[in-house]
């Protein structure tokens, strides 16, 4: 039995250290594919320095150390004590004495094992590994996110780097329509009403510019914070360029279902109906009688002999059962509050299912739309392009003025700022998948 007990227990001492996951695991790999530099060193450094994801790792490691101690409750105890002993006993003359010295010194030592005829001990040892392998896909998912949104904030603030040059650049444009407006003002041909919509037209420009601005700076103190830097720090963090950020490989017009429920909130969901099964059992366990094996062997001086010699010990065992008789129904409402934990998890576990399938779907969804979308404001840019081309050739004839050419400028630039926007809106929608099939794309 205690071979059979040591052979399936083996392996809780000799878990790898929770400090040390496996990156496959979260397949690292995925951002590399989107042709930055950057990103795969901001990834990296998350992945290291994030405090969140260190704090679940240190979570797993209290699990695992819970497994240990639950262990070790299977297994037999053994103390030993040193005790002086003073004693006095009456002079009974002819009678005789009790022969004891009055100064004596006790060894004891005690063993107690309860034995687990039940394997009621081994039970609770099991639901504790339990509770450590769900503890490790909570830290898995802690991870995914954290990777996820790292990418998220990183492609955002691409974004907003090319929005901000193109809009200052439309600030500059609006900026040479206002002092050409300026100049028609003085030359009376046009009126004060038209002046003021020219400069309310370039305050709104600004206006757009600094909102961008500030998103992008605070994405950059959030993404600091996700690579576990101080937020002072933000603004010395290097990036790409969106128009070089792109997305290497193919995405999967479908996912296997084997994929979908490999994910870790839904093996962590799993697991959780794996414990609330053993606790039940557990719970039913509880009823019947505890066996338990005392025994003792102390020397002691009181009597003759030398100490730690066979004259000199005094010898017990005790072997017994104990159960309780009355305790106002604990045990019963116990087990059932075990049975309803446990049909309240399988809920949950269900619900958990239809959550993942809907997250990829959605996902799935999300990136085919704004795929098209994406293609299409593309397109629309092209032709704005060629638009602002033959604006061009018509200016340089003689056709129309320069205010004109601006104008066509301005809505080019517009134009890019929506392909900018639909671009990094399909991007994020491949981080959304990542997460969503658990990292495997």
């Amino acid at each position: 039995m205690l071979k059979k007990i040591i052979f399936l227990v083996f392996p809780v001492f000799f878990i790898p250290s929770v400090f040390a996951l496996e990156r496959e695991k979260i397949n690292t790999d995925f951002f590399s594919k989107f042709n930055d530099l950057y990103l795969c060193c901001y990834i990296n450094e998350a992945f290291e320095n994030n405090h969140s994801a260190k704090q679940a790792a240190q979570k797993v490691e209290q699990y695992r150390q819970q497994a240990k101690i639950s262990l070790g409750k299977e297994f037999p105890s053994l103390s030993a004590g040193a005790n002086y002993l003073g004693t006095h006993t009456p002079n009974l003359g002819d009678m005789g004495n009790f022969n004891i010295d009055e100064s004596a010194f006790i060894v004891p030592f005690i063993a107690n094992w309860e034995a687990d005829l039940l394997l009621k001990n081994r039970d609770k040892t099991k639901s504790a590994g339990k509770s450590y392998e769900i503890s490790q896909q909570e830290e898995e998912s802690v991870y995914l996110a954290l990777l996820t949104d790292v990418a998220t904030v990183y492609t955002n603030i691409l974004q907003y780097d090319e929005l901000i040059r193109n809009q200052s650049e439309i600030v500059s444009l609006t900026r040479d329509i206002l002092n050409a407006d300026i100049k028609k003002y003085d030359r009376g041909v046009i009126d004060n009403t038209a002046l003021n919509d020219s400069e309310n037209q370039l305050e709104n420009m600004k206006s757009n510019l600094e909102e961008l601005i500030k998103q992008r700076e605070v994405l950059l103190m959030q993404l600091a914070v996700l690579l576990g830097r101080s937020s002072e720090c933000a603004f010395d963090l290097e990036r790409g360029s969106i128009n070089k950020f792109e997305y290497q490989a193919v995405i999967p017009d479908e996912i296997p279902s084997d994929i979908i429920f490999a994910r870790p909130d839904v093996r962590a969901a799993e697991k959780q109906l794996e414990k609330a099964k053993i606790d039940v059992r557990i719970a039913r366990k509880e009823l019947f009688p505890r066996f338990n094996i005392v025994g003792i062997w102390a020397f002691n001086t009181m009597a003759g002999g030398s100490f730690f010699s066979w004259d000199s010990s005094i010898a017990a065992l005790l072997g017994g059962a104990t159960m309780d008789l009355f305790k106002g129904g604990q045990k019963k409402a116990n087990l059932k509050l075990y049975k309803s934990k446990y049909e309240e998890l399988f809920e949950n576990y269900k619900q958990v299912d239809l959550d993942a399938v809907k997250e990829v779907n959605t996902a799935l969804c999300l990136i085919k739309h704004d795929t098209k979308i994406d293609y299409s404001t593309n397109k629309k840019l092209l032709n704005e392009q060629n638009n602002f081309i033959n604006t061009q050739k018509k200016f340089s004839r003689g056709v129309v003025s320069n205010p004109d050419l601006l104008q066509e400028r301005i809505k080019l630039l517009d134009e890019r700022q929506s392909a900018i926007r639909t671009k990094t809106q399909r991007l994020v929608n491949y981080f959304t998948l990542y997460k969503a099939v658990g990292g495997r794309l």
